[in-house]
Parts: C-alpha cells; structure tokens; sequence
C-alpha cells in the first residue's frame, strides 16, 4: 500500500484524513499524471456516492483540477461503476468517484479511474502521491482562457441503466425481488433498472439523507432484507453497499448467497453456454474452501490472488478471464465492466434463475460453505505498521496452523481501507476455529493497539 493509497483509493474519516486540501491537491496531481496537459485541456468526470460529506469534497476536486487547467464535468450521485463506464463513453481524460464503499457516513474516500475505465495501478498511484506528499512536481498555474469550467451532465443515470440493460439477454417478468439500496448510490438507479426489465420490485432503505449510508442496511448488514423476502415470499432479495460496486444476495428462503457462491453460479452457467474463457475463475485467498470444491467438480480452473479487486481485476486482464471476484460481492465480468458493479451482478444472477428456472436456493446449493470466522480487531496505526515483524504473532499464527493439521487454515492480514488486522481462520470444526481465532485476535490485540 502507499502513503496515501491503500487497496481502493484514498480513505478516511472526512474533513480530517480527508482534508479538502488533500481532496484539491489530489484533483492537481490527477490531471499531472493523468492527461496531456502540454496538448489541450484535459476533461475529468467526477462521481460521488451520498454522504453528507460529498458536496465538500467534489467541490475541493473540482478547484484543484480547474486550478491547473483541466475541464471538469460532475455526474451527481452515481455508483462507482457507473463512474468506470461513464468514462469511455464521453472519452474522458480520467475520472474521479468519492465513496467510502461500505463505511460508515463518517468516513470518505477518492477513488481514480483512467480513461480507459480500470482503476489506477500502483506505479500511477506513487507518482501522485509523490506530488503532493514529496512536491517532486510544481502544478501549473494558469490564468484567464487556461482555467478549467465545471459542467453538469444532466444523462448519467439513463446512460447507465441504458447499458446495464443490454448486458442481458432476458427479461424478468413474472420475477418478483427485493432491493436493498444501503441508502446509497444505487438509490438512484435501481427500481428503475429492475422495473424496467419486467421485474416486480420491492425497494428497501432507498432514501438517503447523508447519514444513513450503510446504516443497518445494504450488503454489510442483512438481516432486514432477509426477513423482508421470507415474509413477502419473494424469488430473491439483493443487497448493494453504499457505492453499488458490490452485492450480496438473499435466496426465497432468506438464506445468504455470498460472493463466492455467486461467482460459482455464473461461473457455471458461462461454462455450459460457453463463456468461459481459459475455464477459469479468478478469486482471492479469502475465498471460502467449498469454491475449490465446487470447481473441481465442475471441472473449472481457478485462481487465487492478494485481497482487494484490483489484485482480482490484474489477473483477469493478464490471461483474458472473464470472471472473477471476492467473497464480499465485489464481482467482475471482464466482457461487460472494468470494476465490481453490484446492479451488474444481480442482473446476471436473475439471468441464470430465469434461463434454467431454478430457484436461487436450488442454484447457490452447488456449492458447500465450510465454516469460517473472522475478527476484526481495530489497532493504531504504528501497531498496523508493525503488524508483519510482530515475533509473538507469527507465533500465534503458527501455533493455529498446527493445530487444524492441515483440515483447514489460517489467514491474518491488514485491511487495506481501514485501521483493522482481520483474523480468518477455516475449517471442518466450527468451534475449533472460533477458538484458535479468538486466540490469535487477543495476541493482536495485546501487541497492536
């Protein structure tokens, strides 16, 4: 991770890790490293998601990028996604998207995206951070005709379910759902994409006020959404978090269906209609044991990378696959997106319910979830610093490892958006692992906090 970039943009609580001095000098350095400014003017698109917080910081965006020159073009409230193909539409310079994801309202972030869609990769990011934390670069200060504009685009949302809508080749009617809208970016787009498809909608926590993104609601919290579609006796509930870049679904019995048994289905569906490209899935190394399982029933390939979609979206670009994602929701399709996009996921999974006619219970049993647990245990920043080198930690760690004996296994890491050490541990013995992980997680406590 860099100074200021961790594994999905720059993040923090807003106002103070956040600064709108930080937010204008990002907006400098975005139109340095990424435009032609010797040619012409660049253009950048800024997005944001619905925190009380984003009008602040799209306006300091905005003057940073205005102040050296570039021409800026505000989408309003979008999904991260939308932001991504946004940009190769209108033929962008690049594109910027404040969203904290699934945070809570407090917190924010900034998220970049080049011209061609794809998030930035780690080199782009040292540059920027090299301009504005070690100024090895001066800004340009241009004045009179050299000043940037601010534009508004009035189409961002049509344009984007427009082409949401042609990823499928189906319609949902008779199809009757719930859509749990984290009080955030999707707010804006999704009864209107399902409804438009012919599916009867059901929307949840679809009315934000700034404050509640996330709140008890979306993809990191559940249970309302679960009960909903049990007691309306609903074919399926999806949940997007605050920024729609992921989603987790429910199944008629109000059942989880999780990243890494939603990628299982549409890996398996585009294997029988033959879109599966190199026969491989690509997921990360917090990927539940019951995928690998699945895959080598199924006689799919799969992959393995570091956490975070990036490192997902690398792979997928390096051999051409056409699917891969996390346990979290955040789930790629390499032929219609360049980043997660949750409304994108949903619109496939209905797809595969409606061409084989099963119900999303009877499609998610395809694979079996071994049991898993995770702490997250919160520790300063000079403790997350001092995580790796930590001797009474690897200890912790190896003593766990030899314990499951091979039945199961140990994953402690940092989180690359927050200040957490996240204690994953997997198994055939439920308690075993709850155990051994609160184990570990006091051991990280004591050192790290």
């Amino acid at each position: 991770m860099g100074r200021l970039f961790g594994t999905d943009g720059a993040r923090g609580v807003a106002n103070t890790d956040i600064s709108c001095e930080l937010a204008m000098n990002i907006g400098k350095a975005v139109a340095m490293v990424l435009t032609d400014m010797d040619h012409r003017k660049p253009r950048v698109l800024i997005g944001m998601d619905t925190r009380l917080s984003k009008d602040m910081l799209e306006a300091a965006i905005a003057c940073g990028l205005c102040s050296v020159g570039a021409d800026v073009m505000t989408l309003g409230v979008v999904p991260t996604p939308a932001v991504a193909y946004l940009v190769r539409r209108y033929g962008y310079d690049a594109a910027v998207m404040i969203s904290a994801s699934h945070n809570p309202c407090e917190y924010n972030g900034i998220k970049i995206f080049k011209g061609d869609g794809y998030k930035l990769p780690d080199e782009v990011e040292n540059k920027i951070e090299a301009i504005i934390l070690d100024e090895v670069d001066v800004p340009p200060t241009p004045i009179g005709a050299g000043v940037g504009r601010i534009s508004v685009c009035e189409n961002t949302v049509h344009d984007y379910i427009e082409y949401l809508r042609s990823t499928v080749d189906c319609d949902f009617s008779g199809m009757e759902i719930a859509l749990d809208c984290a009080n955030g970016s999707a707010s804006v787009s999704a009864e209107k994409l399902f409804t438009s498809l012919g599916a009867k909608v059901h929307i949840l926590s679809a009315e934000p006020n700034g404050l509640n993104i996330n709140d008890n609601c979306g993809s990191t919290h559940l249970e309302q959404l679960q009960q909903y579609v049990k007691e309306h006796h609903l074919q399926a509930g999806f949940a997007f978090d605050g920024d729609a870049d992921r989603m987790l679904a429910v199944d008629e019995n109000g059942e989880i269906v999780d990243g890494d048994k939603i990628i299982a289905i549409c890996a398996g569906q585009m294997k029988a209609e033959g879109r599966l490209r190199g026969n491989t899935a690509v997921v990360t190394v917090m990927t539940n044991m019951g995928f690998y399982k699945f895959c080598n029933e199924a006689g799919i390939q799969y992959t393995a990378t570091k956490v975070g979609d990036r490192y997902v979206l690398e792979e997928m670009l390096k051999s051409n696959y056409a699917i891969g994602g996390e346990q979290s929701g955040h789930v790629i399709f390499l032929d219609y997106a360049t980043t997660g996009d949750g409304q994108l996921t949903a619109l496939q999974v209905l797809s595969v319910m409606k061409k084989t006619g099963k119900p999303l219970s009877a499609l998610a049993s395809c694979m079996t979830v071994y049991p898993q647990t995770m702490i997250n245990v919160r520790v300063s920043k000079m403790g997350k610093a001092r995580f790796h080198d930590d001797p009474d930690i690897k200890e912790a760690i190896r003593e766990a490892q030899t314990q499951l004996e091979g039945s199961g296994r140990v994953l402690v890491r940092i989180s690359g958006t927050e200040p957490l050490v996240r204690v994953m541990l997997e198994g055939e013995n439920k308690e075993q692992i709850e155990t051994l992980a609160n184990e570990i997680a006091q051991v990280v406590r004591e050192k790290l906090i």
